[in-house]
């Protein structure tokens, strides 16, 4: 028997029973759909994050105090002369901007609208170094560090809450902690990052930040240095300078660094192995649907055979082979896999971009991917499923003797 023959017969005979062949295919429809759409959402989430990664800079490099080493008890803090040294182009000539921080939550509040943000103490250099602009208004300059000022930016998320509305708020005054500011600028809105929403965030000039919200002793004291390198190939170079700059000044034994250096690539490489370990973790909890599907497969194959056992036999009367007949039954299965498999790729489809339209409308960046190579291995797997759960029924009717397949009632 050839295989175009072997399909033919197949499909008639599922066509036979309709409903009952329906219902079996239901099992691979929702198994593929649900692998589909799990692998598309985990892409595209894996897309948003490392999208916003790299938007804030892929020269970018942090430093945290606190060594890797957990030996080291008493670290010592990071401080304004640290940065200083850091900003001395003749010891760190791989390093373009140094931007110190000082970070921690604090209650803003406007005309009875009080909401708890993420206040950032900064310089001028904060604004290229992480690419924040503003969408009206002027960022702090050194005029403001200078002179203590007491002038904030708010975040789009927190001018929607103290405001109702992102435009008209220049000259507006807000209380930080009771202490009155003067809003000078609107931040760009930049949406979710690793730490949350980046828009419900106010920044103050760092010297304000330091003598009136986030005093730390020492008085010098800082919470992070963000560090600009000067493109992407210098990042090794701009960090080694980093480490032996701070490593002097802190006295630090070799290879007992009391402060911990990040790069933008290795925030992008740990994102990525998380979201593709949950992915494939979820990717594989949808795939085993796949597996109840291919036992109802084998289930409803067994009743075929046990239905059709006189055909069987008189087939096998009439000069047909073993092989004739697990080819018969092997395409009937296949064929129940391939066709749910591809119902199934378009059901996956469906519910990723119902997805994406939800996130859209509810202002999140977030576009669920189905890629090629997910369609490819959903159909591929659904077959082979069809194939490996078609086999034992297959073979259970190949081997049926004639005479007493015949006479079976």
């Amino acid at each position: 028997m050839n295989i175009w023959r072997a399909v033919i017969e197949a499909l008639e005979s599922l066509n036979g029973n309709k409903m009952r062949s329906g219902l079996t295919m239901l099992g691979i429809v929702i198994g593929v759909g649900a692998v589909i759409a799990m692998l598309a959402l985990g892409a595209g989430a894996q897309d948003t994050i490392l999208g916003s990664l790299s938007g804030i800079g892929t020269n970018l490099l942090f430093v945290f105090s606190g060594g890797e080493d957990e030996s080291i008890r008493n670290p010592e803090p990071l401080t304004m002369g640290d940065v200083d040294a850091l900003d001395d182009s003749f010891f760190a000539p791989s390093i373009q901007a140094v931007a110190p921080v000082l970070q921690g939550n604090a209650e803003v509040s406007h005309g009875g609208e009080v909401s708890t943000v993420t206040l950032t103490g900064i310089t001028p250099a904060y604004f290229p170094v992480r690419n924040y602009t503003v969408i009206e208004g002027e960022e702090i300059t050194e005029e403001h560090i200078l002179g203590r000022a007491s002038v904030i930016l708010l975040g789009v998320e927190v001018a929607d809450t103290l405001f109702g509305r992102r435009f008209g708020l220049i000259g507006e005054t807000v209380r930080v902690e009771g202490q009155p500011f003067r809003v000078i600028g609107i931040l760009e809105e930049r949406g979710g990052g690793m730490m949350g929403s980046q828009d419900n965030e106010v920044l103050v000039p760092f010297s304000t930040a330091q003598a009136r919200i986030l005093r730390r002793s020492p008085a010098d004291r800082v919470d992070v240095i963000f560090v600009q390198a000067v493109d992407a190939d210098s990042v090794l170079e701009a960090e080694e300078e980093i480490s032996q700059i701070i490593s002097q000044r802190h006295r630090n034994a070799i290879g007992e660094n009391d402060f911990t250096i990040f790069s933008q690539q290795d925030m992008v490489d740990t994102a990525s192995s998380i979201t593709g370990i949950l992915t494939t973790f979820i990717g594989g909890i949808a795939a085993i649907s796949l597996l109840v599907g291919g036992i109802g497969i084998m289930n409803i194959m067994l009743v075929s055979v046990t239905e059709r056992t006189r055909e069987i036999g008189l087939r096998k009367a009439l000069g047909a082979r073993k092989r004739d007949i697990l080819i018969q039954f092997l395409t009937e299965s296949s064929l129940l896999s391939l066709v749910g498999g591809i119902i199934g790729i378009f059901l996956g489809w469906a519910i990723g971009a119902i997805v994406g339209l939800i996130s859209a409308n509810s202002g999140t960046d977030f576009d669920p991917i189905v890629s090629l190579g997910a369609v490819l291995l959903a159909t591929i797997f659904s077959t082979v499923i069809g194939l490996f759960f078609g086999i034992y029924p297959a073979n259970r009717a190949a081997n049926l003797v004639p005479v007493e397949a015949l006479r079976y009632e």
